[in-house]
Formats: structure tokens, C-alpha cells, sequence
């Protein structure tokens, strides 16, 4: 599929306007609305306002701009069916090849303090999710973008097949695309439904919308023999583990998450400097210190016989110092805030160790 026309509609602005001279240099048409549109057209790149595209304004404060058979018709069309062409042309309908839209900040309005329902209520996009929707039931001809992240990958292709798209490639975002809607509509829902409190008695709400995106595939689940992977919560609040960045080692097992997260919620409350030593979600040795060292030294002193093969979690930085007091063991997963483990590029710890992973608090 050979693009021609796209329509870029974005509340975050991140790489749009890369991507969008990119398109302007393979000749193809852009659309455009309000504030994305005035970005381009500062930019010095040729847009063209869906006003101008429909022949309608723009109406109800912003609230009607894409919602219009010229836009919809032109991404739902399926051009391998007779009669979708035929009505495309007789209401003088183009079609649309890519969208490219990321919806109104929802999330990011609610997580303000003091926010207020009609705040929320301005940032409930609806032509986004309608136009996304509409791209990704017709992926067999359209292309969604939702995720910035995803604009290299698509140039690369457009690039390398002189601007037409994989069938598969569009498949793959139109998935993605889907996964997004989803998971905006959730929060949405959880949102009201936390505020409709007089039909929740006991205040837990009829129904919880919850997504998770693939943090990580797993060695191995609870047996060598299970499959697993780790999947977190976007919205978590900072400090769970689920924000962890592995640092070095094999990938972490299911048993190795579920032992880190038993040590890491067992310092990452404490507020004096604290370690933990967790053997099969158990803690073996537990201690408070001047610093991480010390702590450690305490922790280790409980049992040492057990600490062997341990998981070890910090609610401090684990200096070169400490790294160096570590070797007199096997450690089986390291957790701290911040870990360093080397000293100008030599590694500090020299005994096998499955992982060390860096989780913010």
C-alpha cells in the first residue's frame, strides 16, 4: 500500500515534526487540526486544515473537527470493494492512507491535584479515539500511528519501500491501536466510576478496568518447565517494583520476582538506611544501619548460612564499598534505588550473579 494522504492530529507533539517533513519529502499530502496544524505550519511544512479538507468548520469550542463523513468515509472506505469506491466518488469522498493521532491528556489531567470533573471531562477525547478506531478496522488500507515511539519504524519502512507500507506492519499498529483506545476508555471509566460513589456501598467499584504492558519476558515461570513474562501498570505509582531497570545478568525468573518484590517492600517504607536478605519470599535477615554497608553487615550476620544465593534489596545507593563487602557471597538478585557496579570500567562484583536492577523510589 503506497501512501498519499495522511491526517496528523496529536496532543503530544513529540517527534511529529520529523515525521512530518519526512512525509512532505515522499510527497504526501498532510491534514491537519488546530494546534497541530499551526505547529507545521511553523515548521514551514505544507499543511492542509480538515476544514478545509470537509468544508466545515470547526465547531463547539474544538469538540467537532474530524467527526465528518469526508474523514471517516475516507478511512473506513475499503478500496478492494466496487461499491465503497463508487459511493467514495459520488459524495466526493479521498481516501486517507495513515493517521497519526495521540488522544487528549486524560491520565495526566486526573493525576493533578485538585482537578475537577469538568477539567476531566475537556480532556475525554472523542474524535481520536473515533479516527484511531476507524484506521484500525481499515488496517488492510489505512495505517495508525498512536505511540511516537513508532515513527522511526514507520519511516525506516516507508523509506526502504518508497512510501508504501507492509501489510503486517499495519496490522501490528492497528493491534497497538486498539490496546490504546482500550486502555483510554478504562481510565476513563475508573475515573467516574470512582466519583459515582452512591452506587458503592462498601466503595469498591461494580466494575475495574485494569491494563498492563510487557515489561520484560522471564527465564522461566514458578518450574523451569512454565513459560512467563512481567507485565506492569502503566499509571503505578513510583517506587513499586514494577519500575525496575535491570542492569546485568540473565533474565529474572518468576520466583525472582516474586522474592524481589518481598524484599523490596521490606526496606522500601524503612527510613533509615536498610537492607534485606530474602531467601524463597522469606526474609532471612533483616537490618537497619548508618549506611547500606553497615545494613548490610547486620543483615548478613542474622544467618549467613541461609543469605547464600539470596536476594538482597537496598533502600539506599550500593556503593563500590558495598559491592565489595558482597563478594563474600552468591547472590542470586541485587535491588536498590541506585546500584554501581563498576569503578573506571572494571566490574566491582566478580561472583556470578544472576541480575542487578535499579528501582527508583
Amino acid at each position: 500500500m503506497t501512501l498519499q494522504r495522511a491526517l496528523l492530529s496529536v496532543s503530544d507533539k513529540t517527534g511529529l515534526i520529523e515525521l512530518a517533513q519526512a512525509l512532505h519529502r515522499l510527497h504526501i499530502e498532510l491534514l491537519s487540526t488546530g494546534g497541530t496544524a499551526q505547529v507545521l505550519r511553523d515548521a514551514k511544512i505544507p499543511v492542509r486544515e480538515v476544514s478545509n479538507f470537509t468544508g466545515f468548520p470547526e465547531m463547539l469550542d474544538g469538540r467537532v473537527k474530524t467527526l465528518h463523513p469526508k474523514i471517516h468515509g475516507g478511512l473506513l472506505g475499503n478500496r478492494d470493494i466496487p461499491s465503497h469506491q463508487e459511493a467514495m466518488t459520488r459524495h466526493g469522498i479521498d481516501p486517507i492512507d495513515l493517521v497519526v493521532v495521540n488522544l487528549y491528556p486524560f491520565r495526566e489531567t486526573i493525576a493533578q491535584p485538585g482537578v475537577t470533573l469538568e477539567e476531566a471531562i475537556e480532556n475525554i477525547d472523542i474524535g481520536g479515539p473515533a479516527m484511531v478506531r476507524s484506521a484500525a478496522k481499515n488496517h488492510a488500507h489505512v495505517a495508525v500511528l498512536t505511540d511516537p515511539a513508532d515513527y522511526p519504524r514507520l519511516l525506516q519502512e516507508l523509506e526502504k519501500n518508497r512510501g508504501s507500507i507492509s501489510a503486517a506492519t499495519r496490522f501490528d499498529l492497528a493491534v497497538k491501536a486498539f490496546s490504546h483506545t482500550a486502555e483510554y476508555d478504562g481510565a476513563i471509566a475508573t475515573y467516574l466510576s470512582g466519583l459515582n460513589t452512591e452506587s458503592q456501598a462498601d466503595g469498591y467499584p461494580e466494575r475495574l478496568h485494569l491494563s498492563f504492558v510487557k515489561h520484560q519476558s522471564l527465564r522461566y515461570g514458578e518450574n523451569p518447565h512454565q513459560g512467563a513474562a512481567f507485565y506492569r501498570d502503566p499509571s503505578a505509582p513510583s517506587g513499586v517494583l514494577s519500575h525496575y531497570r535491570q542492569l546485568q545478568g540473565k533474565p529474572l525468573s518468576y520466583n525472582n520476582i516474586a522474592d524481589a518484590d518481598t524484599a523490596w517492600d521490606c526496606v522500601r517504607f524503612l527510613d533509615a538506611p536498610a537492607c534485606v536478605i530474602v531467601k524463597h519470599a522469606n526474609p532471612c535477615g533483616v537490618a537497619l544501619g548508618n549506611q547500606a554497608l553497615d545494613a548490610y553487615q547486620r543483615a548478613y550476620a542474622t544467618d549467613p548460612t541461609s543469605a547464600y544465593g539470596g536476594i538482597i534489596a537496598f533502600n539506599r545507593t550500593v556503593d563500590e564499598a558495598t559491592v565489595e563487602a558482597l563478594q563474600r557471597q552468591f547472590v542470586e538478585v541485587l535491588i536498590a534505588p541506585v546500584v554501581y557496579l563498576c569503578c573506571s570500567g572494571t566490574p566491582l562484583y566478580k561472583k556470578p550473579m544472576y541480575a542487578s536492577c535499579n528501582c527508583p523510589m
